[in-house]
């Protein structure tokens, strides 16, 4: 048996409640700044990816993360994923006009190296296999 409102009592309006509010998560859209990270486009993804590829397959590196930031966006290479990155590949848009933005830096947090081209910096770990005559 079901209960039926009085005539005089209507249901709630839906659009005069609160939306539901998760923890760590703003309550609307409209009201939540634009995040201003720092990204790989898709182009320098793709290249970042092309090169991590082939050297999964040669059994040198097994894990990634990206990590991005509000000045550098970082793309971390794992030989095993508990241990420490052996390379970061980060873009640093502050350093555009100066050194580069894009910079390889090793285990040890030595820069390996640093430029504009982000090809001619992954160079620097790229191993290619060469035939030998």
């Amino acid at each position: 048996m079901q209960a039926a409102l009085p005539t005089d009592q209507e249901a709630p309006d839906l659009s005069d409640l609160e939306p539901i509010a998760f923890p760590g998560r703003p309550a609307s859209r409209a009201s939540a700044p634009a995040s201003k990270d720092t990204t790989f486009d898709r182009r320098e993804l793709l290249r970042i990816l092309d090169l991590y590829g082939r050297m999964v397959a040669a059994g040198e590196w097994r894990d990634y993360a990206i990590a991005f930031m509000k000045d550098r966006a970082v793309f971390s290479i794992f030989r095993r994923s508990s241990e420490q990155p052996l390379y970061r590949i980060e873009k640093s848009p502050a350093l555009a006009r100066r050194q580069g933005e894009y910079a390889v830096v090793n285990s040890t947090g030595f820069v390996l190296k640093r430029g504009h081209d982000l090809s001619r910096v992954l160079a620097v770990i790229d191993k290619r296999l060469s035939v030998v005559n």
